[in-house]
């Protein structure tokens, strides 16, 4: 029993040294700090441990570190020293340790794969990055595979198989049809984990030909396609259901590692008939809360940020009304290391004691090593002042010497961790950082922090003092924190004063001090208050505040929390806030806010809004006139003026505008002054001195404006010095040798008195001259002659008057007049980008020549000639312009295979520079424009001739012109293209073996060394064989023919209405008694029948597209045979004296006039339709 409580003499005495180590010193982020320590490197940006590359890019593998001075960086590759400089491709970045590798100009990603490391060093120790692990990224294709057709039974299982390539890294797989459209899932259709789909049984909506596996490669962005699988479901009857089997996992029971920290996905799929249903649960546990997700409708058990605790056995539950399966997976979750505590930098000075402390863990248990400054300690010199005891090095008595990177490697079978962790022995002086005289203020009764922020090497003591000749500060009113800073928990007024702290240690002490003023709260001391208020009234609620004299507050109302609404009807004064009009939307809470810069206070109020009490019709009308204008407060800049507010005729006045004129320079014309609320009655005014003012009142409702109140008695202000200076002081040149000095003159009342004028002084900037002045009238221009071109001026512009100067005016920079540049821009060099497109560069001119503001600089360009002409016409010269300092261009609009012509000039606000000396350049061949024309004559049986004309623009040389032609027949279908070559000197071809009567479509272009250029189509048709094209003309479609349609159409509603005419005659029944008087008086009108065809007679072609009309054609005899009117009702259409007899028979007579009587009733003085033939008889 007491060997386990004793503990052994070595090991008591470090825990007593841990206990009594001196805490490492923080080294602060201020810049100026950090850049005059020295500092050992530390790396601040690496790539990924596990870095996969795009094979299409260049890689690029980051290191970069900071240290002081700055680091030197070297790499190794797969372990031993990379050589940079001997490999052409691999380039490092300038200041930094980042590696480039170029592989886009013809080199392969695969031959930099390997394991990198990256050294930064400086002289006081060596940091190292992870092990970097460069794999390129890999998408291959599909191996080759007959898919064969899938014929499935109609409720059997099926699983289609994706079986992916394997890339880097890995695939993200999703099923399809041909129309890039995903398959739907369900709990019956679903997508496993491994790509593959599973149908838990099938239905005859899954035949399909178009199952395609798609694999999606993230990294190169690319998406590969398996051969497309064809499902074809049949069907039998009856179906037979069937319990659940697992299609995945197989087995009963199954074992699955996962990684802490990553997320565990357990998958069990299920076939059966009816489809069954999942459940999961943990044996002798309940799945995590808030961690675990179900997804591919819950055949998917997702669990994040797995932990040791996650471990255990989790079935699944597969279950349909037939039965039920289940699937155990024993899930062990172990750990790559992860940090307990990792390594921290240490600063100390000489002869202190300090540890670094690296613990790790992870499952199983990571092993712990050290290296000093990138080498394993074991082999690295010997330093006396650390002694490494497991995960934890311990110093003593620290030298300079003792500056080195240690690096802490905790690792185990799935994986490492790698930090670095300097110490840094320095011996430093104190220093204070924060700023000398810092104000802080706050309020009474709340804690003030005083900062003093400090650093040195031994670590400096702190003290503080209050007033000049304080004693140290001590005790419980005083709270002092390790970083230096002062606490007063509850300040008062009386700790309002200056402070001191002092830094202090063995190498020398530092002091600063800083100042503490404590403020009164603010306070409200008249709160709104609750207001019952009608509707259509008007309520105040008033907010008076206290505050400390020296903040300025600032008043905010808010209403139910929020903005006041943006109405009119809201009017804030100082002290209150006002609601004109009250509606039922004002109900509610108001608060008043009062903020200063250190506190803010509030206090709210309820609104209630009751209904208003009814009342009698008002007249509404604009207000009286104010009066009993009075001026009172006299002062030379300011007055006040009051008035009693006239009868506001039921329209409560909303504002008052007070208006003035000036008697002095523009009477009788009155000015906009200001305006007050109208609640208000008195206002001071601002005035203008020597001005005579009066004033009048206007008052404003709803309505309208009244009419002006009276005037004021007049008041004149005493004249005075000017109070400002014009405005807009500018300095130009409009010649080479002077300078022109412009401003805005004071108006009106700006002059304060009389006798305005103004003080112009100028002199050179930046060469020691005396100010210039001149004293000018009223005016705005003052011209300096005999300047040196374009130099800078000071200039101030000074207003004055009778009584003085005003106050001391703001200088600006002007210049004097510019001159043309004198130089040209040299070193005019001409990139060709393409044939249509070139770069221009040139040098600048040094901006002492261009004598101006340099706008840019402008190209002259202008086409010398066409190479594939002779000789350029006419030479139209284009110009660009290019603003700023640029030193390049682009020429766009150029035409190929052209001799062009530039130069370039700078440009000033004067104009132009001279210009540089031609430069010549030439484009490049480009692809020719169409043919200038396409004639298509002498047509044959089965030939046709082709002429045509050169593009108007060949863009090159000519190198031969291309003939596509093609049939085209009845119905407009393009037959077979068929395509002919045609020497550069041609320009006409004749085309034979051509079908007859046939018409072609012909595209023909031309082609320079470039490429083809536009196409010109063209259509042309062979003539007929002369046999067949005199039987043609004799053969007319007469089916197409006009006339044709129009008597086919004028026959069939003839046909019609005899069709309804028998049908009506049949239905009243036999012949009428009448019929021979029918016969012996045929009307004359009636349209006779012909008797070989049975069609009406003649009519004319010109009138075959209207109705027939009565009577338009009649035989000689104007008789009718009795056989082809056997008592058509349509005879009887005009007789207007014809009876029924009680048998259905006419009695009487009816007349068989041409002439018709007047109609009577519903009677139509025209033939009747069949329709109303038919209406007649009802």
């Amino acid at each position: 029993m007491m060997t386990k409580k004793t503990i052994s003499a070595s090991r008591a005495s470090l825990i007593l040294f841990l206990c009594r180590m001196i805490t490492a010193l923080e080294v602060p982020l201020d810049p100026i700090l950090l850049k005059e320590l020295s500092q050992p490197p530390t790396i601040t940006q690496q790539s990924p441990k596990d870095y996969i590359v795009d094979p299409r890019e260049n890689i690029v593998i980051q290191c970069e570190a900071k240290g002081k001075p700055p680091p030197s960086f070297s790499w190794t590759r797969n372990g031993t020293h990379f050589d940079i400089d001997k490999d052409a491709r691999v380039t490092v970045k300038p200041n930094s340790g980042t590696l480039v590798i170029n592989i886009m100009n013809g080199g392969k990603a695969e031959a930099y794969e390997g394991v990198y490391q990256c050294t930064a060093r400086n002289e006081r120790g060596a940091a190292i990055s992870n092990n970097i692990v460069i794999r390129p990224s890999r998408s291959p294709l599909w191996t080759k595979e007959k898919v064969e057709p899938k014929h499935v039974r109609e409720g059997d299982p099926l699983v289609l198989h994706c079986s992916p390539p394997v890339g880097l890294p890995p695939p993200i797989i999703f099923w399809m049809d041909n129309s890039f459209q995903r398959l739907p899932q369900n709990e019956r259709v679903s997508q496993g984990l491994n790509g593959d789909l599973y149908f838990s049984n099938v239905k005859p909506e899954d035949t399909r030909e178009d199952y395609i596996c798609y694999a999606r490669f993230n990294h190169t962005q690319t998406i590969q396609q398996k051969q497309p699988i064809s499902v074809k479901v049949f069907s039998t009857k009856p179906l037979t259901e069937r319990r659940p089997t697992l299609l995945t996992p197989v087995g009963s029971t199954s074992n699955k590692v996962e990684l802490r920290g990553n997320v565990l996905l357990l998958e069990c799929i299920a076939e059966g008939l009816p489809t069954p249903v999942i459940r999961w649960i943990k044996e002798g546990g309940e799945l995590p809360i808030n961690r675990t997700f179900f997804e591919n409708f819950k055949k998917t058990l997702k669990i994040v940020e797995v932990s040791e605790a996650d471990s255990g056995k989790y079935k699944c539950v597969a279950r349909n009304p037939l039965g039920s399966t289940h699937h155990t997976i024993t899930v062990t979750v172990k750990a790559a290391p992860y940090w307990i505590t990792a390594p921290r930098n240490l600063v100390l000075s000489p002869g202190e004691d300090g540890t670094l402390i690296c613990r790790a863990n992870g499952n199983p248990k990571p092993n712990i090593s050290w290296l000093t400054n990138g080498v394993p300690i074991a082999i690295a010199p010997e330093d006396p002042s650390r002694k490494v005891d497991g995960d934890t090095i311990i110093f003593s008595d620290v030298q300079e010497r003792s500056s080195a990177v240690y690096q802490c490697n905790a690792s185990n079978e799935y994986g490492y961790l790698l930090a670095n962790a300097f110490v840094n022995v320095l011996a430093e002086p104190p220093r204070i950082l924060t700023p000398a005289n810092k104000l802080y203020q706050i309020i009474a009764n709340n804690p003030a922090l005083l900062d003093c922020a400090f650093f040195g090497s031994p670590v400096p003591e702190i003290e503080w003092f209050k007033g000049v000749k304080g004693s140290i500060l001590h005790g419980d009113l005083y709270v002092f924190h390790d970083n230096g800073t002062l606490e007063i928990p509850v300040a008062q007024k009386d700790s309002t004063g200056t402070y001191t702290c002092v830094a202090r240690n063995k190498l020398g002490k530092v002091q600063n001090e800083v100042h503490l003023e404590v403020k009164d709260p603010t306070m409200i001391i008249k709160q709104p208050e609750y207001k019952i208020i009608q509707k259509g009234g008007q309520v105040s609620f008033e907010c008076t505040i206290k505050h400390d004299r020296t903040l300025m507050p600032t008043i905010t109302w808010l209403k139910d929390n929020g903005e006041l609404p943006v109405d009119e009807r809201f009017i804030i004064h100082k002290d209150s806030l006002a609601i004109m009009n009250v509606t039922d939307k004002d109900d509610g809470t108001y608060t008043c806010v009062a903020n200063t810069t250190l506190d803010s206070v509030s206090a709210s109020a309820v609104l209630t809004v009751v209904a208003a009490t009814p009342t009698p019709a008002i007249i509404y009308d604009r207000p009286d006139p104010p009066f009993d204008l009075e001026l009172t407060d006299q002062l030379e800049r300011s007055i006040q003026l009051s008035w009693i507010p006239g009868y506001d005729n039921n329209s409560p006045i909303t504002n008052f505008v007070i208006e003035y004129e000036d008697g002095m320079r523009e009477p009788g014309v009155w000015h906009y002054q200001t305006e007050v609320h109208g609640t208000q009655t008195t206002v001071q005014l601002k005035l203008s001195p020597y001005v005579n003012y009066s004033f009048r009142v206007i008052a404003v409702n709803e309505i309208g404006r009244s009419q002006p109140s009276e005037a004021s008695e007049q008041y004149l202000t005493k004249a005075a010095k000017p109070d400002e200076n014009p405005s807009g002081v500018q300095g130009i040149g409009s010649e080479p040798d002077n300078l022109v000095i412009i401003w805005e003159p004071l108006k009106g009342f700006q002059s304060n008195g009389p006798g305005l004028q103004y003080k112009v002084s100028w002199r050179q900037k930046d060469v020691g001259d005396e100010w210039t002045s001149v004293i000018v009238a009223n005016v705005s221009k003052y011209i300096v002659s005999g300047t040196p071109t374009f130099v800078p001026y000071e200039i101030k512009v000074q207003a004055l008057n009778d009584l003085g100067y005003a106050p001391e005016p703001a200088e600006v920079i002007g210049h004097s007049g510019e001159d043309l540049p004198m130089v040209a821009p040299g070193n005019v060099q001409v990139h060709i980008v393409n044939s249509t497109l070139a770069k221009v560069h040139w040098d600048p001119v040094p901006l002492k020549t261009v004598r101006g503001h340099l706008q840019g600089y402008r190209i002259y360009y202008w086409k010398v000639q066409s190479l594939s002409k002779r000789r350029q016409r006419h030479v139209e010269k284009k110009i660009l312009t290019f603003s700023g300092n640029k030193t390049h261009g682009m020429l766009p609009g150029l035409e190929p295979y052209s001799s062009y012509k530039l130069n370039v000039r700078v440009v000033n606000g004067k104009g132009e520079g001279p210009a540089s000396p031609d430069k010549l350049f030439k484009t490049p061949e480009g692809v020719p424009s169409s043919p200038s024309f396409l004639k298509i004559s002498n047509p044959t049986l089965d030939s046709l001739t082709l002429e045509w004309g050169p593009p108007t623009h060949p863009n090159g040389v000519l190198i031969a012109y291309t003939l596509k032609f093609q049939p085209i027949n009845s119905t407009h279908e393009l037959g077979p293209l068929i395509e002919i070559r045609i020497p550069a000197n041609e320009t006409s071809l004749i085309l034979s073996n051509l079908n007859y009567s046939t018409r072609y479509k012909f595209y023909f272009y031309a082609q320079t060394s470039v490429g083809s250029g536009s196409q010109i189509t063209e259509e042309a048709v062979t003539i007929m064989d002369e046999g067949k094209l005199a039987m043609a003309s004799r053969q007319v479609d007469i089916a197409t023919q006009g006339w044709f349609i129009g008597l086919m159409c004028a026959v069939a509603l003839l046909i019609l209405i005899l069709l309804i005419v028998c049908f009506i005659r049949r239905n009243k029944g036999g012949k009428y008694p009448v019929k021979e008087k029918e016969d012996a008086h045929a009307d004359p009108e009636i349209q006779p029948m012909k008797e070989d065809d049975g069609t009406f007679g003649e009519y004319s072609d010109a009138e075959d597209h209207k109705p027939l009309k009565k009577g338009s054609r009649t035989p000689s005899d104007r008789t009718v045979k009795k056989e082809d009117s056997d008592d058509s009702l349509v005879d009887y259409g005009e007789g207007v004296n014809g009876q029924f007899n009680e048998d259905g028979s006419f009695i009487g007579q009816y007349s068989g006039k041409k002439e018709k009587e007047p109609a009577e009733g519903n009677e139509s003085s025209e033939a009747p339709s069949p329709v109303n033939a038919m209406n007649s008889f009802v």
